[in-house]
């Protein structure tokens, strides 16, 4: 078990689960900043809903008073108005009654000069005094509370009116009005429980959404899990659905089945391949076989050294054609060239024109070249491509073996050419496929194992190089083009 799997049993395995998840906890992020910026806005706009209402009672209050008329108690805000050299307060009402402001006013007298009709806007603690009403509506005591206030001077207006108010001709009045921010607290709470109530059925929504487009948008790929399932290594001819929509399934569904396509094509290519390697090696040893017991059943008339010379022969075969097939399991594991060093062609074909034995039939084998032609590669490797293109040509020319090699814009190009019957066109490719031969009349003990040309290629490749037949009027003529590597004094 895998040792961070406990700290993660919290976490959702389902694919839908996990959508839904990451859905709703996005919404939930965007949801709170939404939330957060209604609540600061709405509590903004209260606050300043309460303080327009204080201002239009302030100067409502202030119209009165330079009439001479005391308001009255009844008010939708709290408000005070005090007088200099007065204990009581001249008018007061809106909840200020609670603290008994006609003994004693509640809010400070004007002492200092102040501009008439200036508004000016500040906190001031409510005090709290011992026969004050815990059970007051507004509950204020004891709070600080912003306050408007401006200031009326005594002597600006007529007798009449002074002595209406109750307050001495150079006395300074001066009118609170209290901003209470209960408007703005209720209308934040209202909205604060609305926006939790559709948050939370925000979240439940787009989870449920999220979690259902998942499980439709996944239908297609539960439809490939199920046919992938029933591919098996022996029968890969199963095929997904591709669906018509366009969108990523659909490349999905497009790669898989290539894969597919590929691993069917590679499977038949094995059982091809087996068949063929079995059918190869079935005749040299039901030659072999044959001949064994023919001798032993009839040891008296046996030609013992002819016996023996065909078991060889037919054990030779066998030995190269199981050397080839290892090769050629070792080239299909695709696995890095071991040993890559510098190899000079050049070197190498002059080398294997010299020693390759041309004692079955009298044959020319040339080798043309101005430079040293150096590769990158294993040298065996490059022996063993060269050996197989100059045994092929051997195998059909008819007097002359030509190999060239040239230096051309970075390649290495590497030519075997005979003048043999040559290649048909339409078998340009079909003769590096293995176990192909195109000379089926001749036995198979001259006409090879059907594995050279698909060997050579092989090595070519896997030296990221390329191997084709060029078309020639006469013979047939293999071209070999490897990368070009700098000599070992450029290095």
């Amino acid at each position: 078990m895998n040792a961070t799997e406990p700290r993660r049993r919290w976490w959702p395995r389902s694919v839908r689960a996990r959508a839904a998840l990451a859905a709703a906890s996005a919404a939930a992020v965007i949801l709170v900043g939404i939330g957060w910026w209604v609540y600061r806005d709405v509590y903004r706009e209260g606050t300043r809903i309460a303080e327009n209402q204080a201002q239009e009672q302030l100067w409502a209050l202030v119209g009165q008073l330079n009439e001479g008329v005391v308001p009255v108690r009844r008010s939708s805000v709290p408000y005070e108005v005090v007088a200099s050299g007065r204990r009581s307060a001249v008018a007061y009402g809106g909840g200020m009654d609670d603290f008994d402001p006609g003994t004693r006013h509640v809010l400070p007298a004007p002492s200092e000069a102040r501009e008439p009709r200036l508004l000016t806007i500040r906190p001031i603690r409510i005090p709290v005094r011992p026969d004050d009403d815990p059970g007051d509506r507004f509950d204020m005591a004891g709070g600080t509370y912003m306050v408007m206030s401006t200031d009326i001077r005594a002597d600006e207006l007529s007798s009449d009116k002074v002595a209406a108010l109750g307050v001495a001709a150079d006395a300074k009045l001066r009118v609170y009005v209290v901003v209470l921010p209960h408007t703005a607290e209720a209308i934040t709470k209202t909205t604060d429980r609305l926006l939790l109530r559709a948050g939370l059925v925000s979240l439940v929504l787009i989870a449920a959404v999220a979690y259902f487009a998942v499980r439709i948008a996944l239908r297609p790929v539960e439809a490939i899990r199920v046919l992938t399932a029933s591919v098996t290594a022996s029968d890969p001819r199963e095929r997904v659905i591709v669906p018509a929509t366009g969108h990523e399934i659909t490349a999905l569904a497009t790669t898989i089945n290539t894969t597919l396509q590929r691993l069917d094509n590679a499977a038949a290519q094995q059982r091809r391949f087996v068949a063929d390697a079995a059918h190869e090696l079935r005749s040299p040893l039901t030659t072999l076989l044959a001949s064994l017991e023919v001798a032993l059943a009839y040891p008296e008339r046996t030609d013992w050294p002819a016996a023996a010379t065909t078991a060889a022969r037919q054990t030779r075969r066998l030995q190269a054609l199981a050397e080839d097939l290892l090769l050629l399991a070792r080239l299909d594991t695709r696995t890095p060239t071991a040993g890559a060093e510098t190899v000079d062609l050049t070197a190498l074909a002059s080398r294997l024109t010299e020693q390759y034995p041309l004692t079955e039939r009298p044959l020319t084998l040339t080798c043309d070249s101005t430079a040293p032609a150096h590769a990158h590669g294993n040298l065996d490797e490059y022996e063993r491509l060269l050996r197989n293109l100059i045994d092929n040509a051997a195998r059909h020319a008819a007097h002359r073996i030509q190999i060239t090699i040239r230096n051309q814009d970075a390649f290495v190009i590497l030519t075997v050419h005979d003048d043999g019957p040559g290649v048909p066109t339409e078998d340009a490719e079909r003769i590096f496929e293995r176990f192909v031969r195109l000379d089926d009349a001749r036995s198979r003990d001259h006409g090879g194992t059907g594995l050279g040309l698909a060997i050579a290629r092989d090595l070519a490749h896997r030296h990221r190089g390329t191997l084709t037949l060029t078309p020639r009027t006469l013979g047939a003529c293999f071209q070999l083009r490897l990368p070009q590597a700098p000599t070992p004094a450029e290095k």
